[in-house]
């Protein structure tokens, strides 16, 4: 088994994040333009609010900073411990497909049920890898 597999599923989160970067400054721009906010705001983020659109970008991209750390931190330890192998893989890339649905659904229609469904899901996936990584590497070295 590659051992570097898991990169591949931490470079898509790393793509999304960019993706929601690149909507969230396109959204700040669009709101400055249209006088919805000042540049002054982004000073110290005081003052009139930005508008919604650019708010529920803003809140999605803090988001990606959030949970998905302990996501690339389980694809790095697998990959230092070389546990890395195919169900961890596919965790990962089922963890990538949650959070890309999470992403949609937040940046689009914004249905809670759905969202929450999502957010959660990935949080599943998530435990799933870190107990599985545990289990191999508890199983790789024995007890001391």
């Amino acid at each position: 088994m590659n051992r570097y597999g898991l990169f591949f599923p931490m470079l898509a989160m790393f793509a999304l994040s960019g993706t929601v970067l690149v909507m969230l400054f396109r959204s700040r721009v669009r709101a400055i333009r249209a006088r919805e906010v000042s540049l002054g705001y982004f000073k110290v983020y005081q003052g009139a609010a930005e508008p919604e659109y650019a708010a529920q970008r803003a809140r999605h991209f803090t988001n990606l900073f959030e949970a998905p750390t302990l996501f690339y931190v389980v694809c790095l330890a697998a990959m230092v411990t070389r546990s890395a192998n195919l169900a961890l893989e596919v965790l990962a890339w089922l963890y990538v497909a949650a959070r890309l649905a999470h992403s949609l659904i937040h940046l689009g229609g914004n249905d809670i049920n759905q969202r929450l469904t999502a957010y959660f899901t990935s949080w599943g996936v998530l435990a799933l890898m870190w107990i599985y990584l545990a289990f191999r590497v508890a199983t790789a070295h024995g007890p001391s």
